[in-house]
């Protein structure tokens, strides 16, 4: 009997928690670059990237070769207990590219989660305090701290109770929806008046551009005032990259874009091609706050995923892949603000780089979210052939996160599927 999606996804109800969602009834086959194929023979269009996790592609044959090449070695033996010159090297080449004029060092774990939950532990030793503060509309991840640190209960926590204490929650700058830099500096303002002082907040963690919470760029200026309050106060600088990170952006961290560096910048996501490391890159004073045994894990920097970075910023350089991002980014704004022109439903365009979403609203309101909207186009654009994902803290974001070795024919392809899909539907 051959495979067919229905019956693996039969076989999925029957032994899989319905907690671990799943976007699209399709059970993937293989893939290349940009395309994947399911277990039914048919060929997609890849605009999600795994989640941000496959800027450079599925199976990008250096990658691929670089860990073949790793896999006659050794696989593991716990860095902690043996250690392995490919972690070392990682964390020597992340140091030089992570922004900041300051001696730096890296911890690699295993999942952007799992370096939030260490960023935290690092900024709480390094300080000596405890408080947190994080932004509306963020996401930092599904680990108990890290959903506390998440601002969107449904459906990250919701019927678990309440996340872990000491953790206040400011206002993310978004001039679309009226929340300015002087807003949002004004609600950490009031969280020192009214919360918690100062001296007993050891960081503030912000995503550059938010990802779950809609593709929201923090403006230039605002970045550049955290920077100074966090220095007046003595409050570590946490930027979360795991999925700006990687070029994404158009430049290998977002955090280059915005004028000032951050203490401590955790990355995950892209960084492996599709294999899973992550890690917490800051200054070394506070990165060695923490005494030895405090950090680390079983499989944290595997050497097969160290192997698979390495090879990833290789191919950045060899291929010029953040160029590349610059002008993937331009080709499909350019294609998305044409379908904007035709349809009142698209209330922005909005990119960094090749961090590109859309807002969909009812009748041009963009205070009127238009969450059923984008769930259809995302279901249209399936069957034809494009696989979208949606974002948002109400559901209504569209966001493209396509492999940036994808060839212009097939950003075009893929342009001309979400046209048809407005067309049809709006």
């Amino acid at each position: 009997m051959s495979k067919t999606n229905e019956s693996l996804m039969q076989r999925r109800t029957a032994a899989v928690p319905r907690g671990v969602g799943q976007i699209h009834p399709i059970f993937a086959e293989s893939a290349k670059n940009a395309t994947v194929t399911d277990v039914e023979g048919r060929e997609f269009i890849d605009f999600a990237g795994g989640i941000a996790v496959l800027n450079t592609g599925h199976l990008h044959p250096k990658v691929v070769a670089a860990v073949q090449e790793q896999l006659t070695k050794l696989t593991h033996t716990c860095f902690q207990v043996l250690a392995y010159e490919p972690y070392v090297e990682l964390c020597e080449k992340v140091n030089a590219r992570v922004p900041g004029d300051f001696a730096k060092k890296t911890l690699l774990v295993t999942t952007g989660s799992e370096a939030v939950e260490n960023s935290i532990k690092i900024a709480r030793a390094a300080t000596g305090r405890a408080g947190v503060i994080a932004f509306t509309g963020g996401y930092h991840g599904r680990t108990m701290m890290t959903l506390g640190l998440t601002g969107k209960v449904v459906p990250y926590s919701a019927g678990m109770g309440l996340m872990p204490g000491g953790i206040f929650r400011a206002q993310y700058p978004c001039e679309l929806h009226g929340v300015s830099s002087d807003d949002a500096i004004a609600s950490i303002e009031r969280i020192f008046k009214n919360d918690a002082e100062p001296r007993d907040i050891a960081a503030i963690i912000i995503e550059p551009v938010q990802g779950e919470g809609g593709f929201y760029v923090a403006p230039k200026d605002f970045m550049q005032r955290l920077r100074a309050l966090c220095d007046q106060h003595g409050i570590l600088l946490i930027a979360d990259e795991v999925q700006t990170g990687a070029g994404r952006t158009g430049t290998f961290f977002a955090m280059e874009q915005m004028g000032v560096a951050a203490d401590l910048t955790t990355f995950a996501k892209s960084i492996a091609g599709g294999f899973p490391v992550a890690g917490v890159c800051g200054k070394a004073e506070y990165m060695d706050a923490i005494a030895p045994g405090g950090l680390g894990g079983t499989y944290a920097g595997s050497p097969l995923a160290c192997a698979a970075a390495l090879a990833v910023m290789d191919v950045f350089e060899e291929e010029k892949l953040l160029d590349r991002c610059k002008a993937v980014g331009e080709r499909l704004v350019t294609g998305l603000k044409a379908i904007q022109a035709k349809h009142n439903s698209i209330g922005e365009v909005r990119a960094l780089g090749a961090m590109i979403a859309m807002e969909l609203c009812e009748g041009g309101d963009v205070h009127k979210p238009n969450a059923a909207l984008t769930g259809q186009i995302v279901a249209k654009a399936r069957e034809k052939g494009l696989i979208l994902l949606s974002c948002g803290t109400y559901g209504n974001v569209l966001r493209v996160l396509v492999p940036l070795t994808a060839e212009d024919a097939l950003l075009d392809r893929g342009l001309a599927i979400i046209a048809e899909c407005f067309d049809e539907l709006t």
